[in-house]
């Protein structure tokens, strides 16, 4: 039913209700209808990579890691050639879709966490992310508040999580980028040797855990405040 103001002596229907859009919209809309024109791709290629970039979970760093804890040559594949490692498990980082869509990044760098070395990836410049192997990124990790906070506290920020690392176990920070991802390899746990190639991790133990971690992410209050970090790559938690 429309709705009436009054002004006096006469009155204006109300003004329909429509859709806002975020800047970051029209910028998207813009330089996609750009490339479309330059021909850097189709308006069906387009179409092809939304549809799977919808459907992409966290199913492919699951059988990664996996197959990485029950197969010690896999593993040593994984650490010194992610991108090939993951041709075995079905995924191709230079054609993701299977349609023929390229990878817009070809690098992967899988790291392995040890009983005294705990890795955590962030980054810090927008949100780079394995997402052929572990979907879209979760809120948090784009946030300003944790990146920006995790290359200056690492170790406070991980216990916001929910893990708390004795002061002995070294934190290195990743940096991803444009051109490289990375992802972490977890210390499988105990009392899972009889597991024969299925995966009980999530999505965040790829960034960073290798225990449960807290759904919610880091609370904002419970670090100290600081300006933005400007890293560079590798950081060590002190």
């Amino acid at each position: 039913m429309a709705q009436t103001h009054d002004h006096g002596d006469h009155s204006h229907p109300a003004a329909p209700m429509v859709e806002e859009i975020s800047d970051f919209e029209i910028l998207e809309i813009a330089v996609r209808e750009l490339a479309i024109e330059k021909g850097l791709f189709t308006a069906e290629d387009h179409r092809k990579f939304t549809e799977w970039a919808e459907q992409i979970g966290p199913a492919g760093g699951s059988r990664l890691v996996a197959k990485a804890w029950t197969d010690p040559a896999f593993e040593a594949r994984v650490l010194s050639d992610g991108v090939a490692a993951c041709r075995e498990i079905g995924i191709d980082w230079a054609e993701p879709t299977g349609q023929g869509t390229p990878s817009d990044y070809m690098e992967l760098r899988v790291l392995e966490d040890t009983p005294t070395l705990h890795h955590v990836i962030v980054c810090t410049l927008c949100s780079c992310y394995p997402r052929p192997l572990l979907g879209h990124s979760p809120y948090w990790y784009r946030s300003p508040n944790y990146r920006r906070r995790l290359v200056r506290w690492p170790r406070q920020v991980l216990a916001e999580f929910g893990l708390v690392l004795p002061p002995e176990v070294e934190i290195r920070v990743e940096d991803s980028n444009q051109k490289c991802r990375f992802m972490v390899l977890p210390m499988r746990p105990a009392g899972t040797e009889s597991w024969r190639g299925a995966a009980r991790g999530n999505r965040d133990a790829g960034l960073h855990d290798r225990r449960r971690v807290a759904a919610a992410g880091p609370q904002s209050g419970r670090c100290p405040a600081g300006p933005q970090g400007q890293p560079a790559g590798r950081r060590r938690a002190p």
